[in-house]
């Protein structure tokens, strides 16, 4: 265990400030566990553990959390090092799960510790600005929280290969290479801001759709059809909720009763329709169906996460900009007039 900056904190309880846990469950490390529960049933066994410590707990699935501990440190009497130390070792005792944690004053840092810490560890990184900093500048810029490849290697090209390098560069110049919002962003985030709260909510296993045919269909254009339907669905769905998806599962119910399912992970947890409905389909075509008789298809979202922990990536592909802007202005009027008041026009009749 360490903490950036100094030794460990071990004076009297701080009175304020913001206090963000970071926690990786390694759940995949023992593959048979006496209690027969699965990982997705060991994780919200663990959720209900933390809840003990603070009612502050942000799921982020499939195998990490957010918890504010700020205001446990009074009823613990303990600091913010000692608590996490707490939360670990209970962890490890009462669940047999090790974890790799990080603590610091908001949830990009906290987040950014845990991924520089070695497994089953804490990092703790103090408040203090100069310990901020030295933790945040010499790393290369891709490390950064928000930061995609595609961004990544913009501001390499641009000479700015480190945080620290963005952290001095002038928010203007930033919006001009990367646009008003992104850049102010960066910005911020460079030097270590970062305003978003942790939100208590539940996680969500995954999200499903299903379309069952009036009669066994054959045609294969229909199929397409109701995986667009189903896609569509789930995607304003998600939208409409703040969840991103980082999996996908389709599965086709036959005449005869058997169903087949193919399954793809995303190289991007996302929300947005046209890379659902580009993955659904190539789902869609592995099945390889000649003359199938199709029952039902009902296709699935998992891996749902919140769309805050989404990393942005730049595209530069003027036609995915328009795709989400017209996507941003269905889910308005969707959300005015009602779920089936915009639709693609070969779904009209459906």
């Amino acid at each position: 265990m360490s903490a950036w900056g100094s030794a460990p904190y071990t004076g009297p309880v701080p009175r304020g400030g913001r206090y963000v846990l970071r926690i990786h469950y390694h759940l995949g490390d023992r593959f048979h566990h006496a209690d027969g529960w699965d990982d997705s049933e060991r994780y919200l066994r663990l959720i209900e553990q933390l809840h003990r410590v603070t009612p502050r707990v942000q799921a982020i699935p499939p195998t990490a959390v957010d918890c504010d501990i700020s205001g446990a440190l009074r009823y613990f009497h303990r600091g913010p090092y000692e608590l996490a130390q707490m939360v670990q070792m209970r962890i490890r005792a009462l669940h047999d799960v090790d974890t790799t944690m990080g603590l610091a004053g908001n949830r990009m840092l906290a987040a950014m510790a845990a991924d520089a810490t070695a497994p089953g560890e804490l990092t703790w990184l103090r408040p203090e600005p100069e310990a901020i900093a030295g933790f945040l500048r010499p790393r290369p810029v891709g490390a950064l929280h928000g930061v995609g490849p595609a961004m990544a290697g913009l501001l390499v090209r641009h000479g700015l290969h480190t945080i620290g390098a963005v952290a001095d560069t002038p928010v203007g110049t930033l919006q001009r290479i990367l646009g008003r919002t992104q850049g102010r962003r960066l910005h911020e985030r460079a030097h270590g801001v970062d305003e978003r709260p942790v939100i208590p909510q539940a996680p969500a296993r995954s999200a499903s759709a299903d379309h069952a045919f009036v009669r066994d269909e054959l045609d294969p254009d229909q199929h397409r059809r109701a995986v667009l339907a189903l896609t569509e669905q789930l995607g304003v769905r998600l939208r409409s909720e703040g969840q991103i998806t980082g999996r996908i599962t389709l599965s086709v119910r036959y005449a005869d009763g058997s169903t087949t399912t193919r399954t793809r992970t995303l190289s991007e947890p996302t929300q947005h329709g046209v890379a659902l409905v580009r993955v659904a389909y190539d789902l869609y075509e592995t099945l390889g169906l000649q003359r199938a008789r199709v029952r039902g298809i009902s296709l699935r979202a998992e891996e749902l996460q919140p769309a805050e922990c989404a990393i942005t990536q730049l595209t530069f592909d003027p036609v995915d900009d328009r795709a989400r802007r017209i996507e941003a202005s269905a889910d308005r009027a969707r959300a005015r007039f009602g779920p089936w008041a915009v639709r693609p026009g070969t779904l009209a009749d459906v």
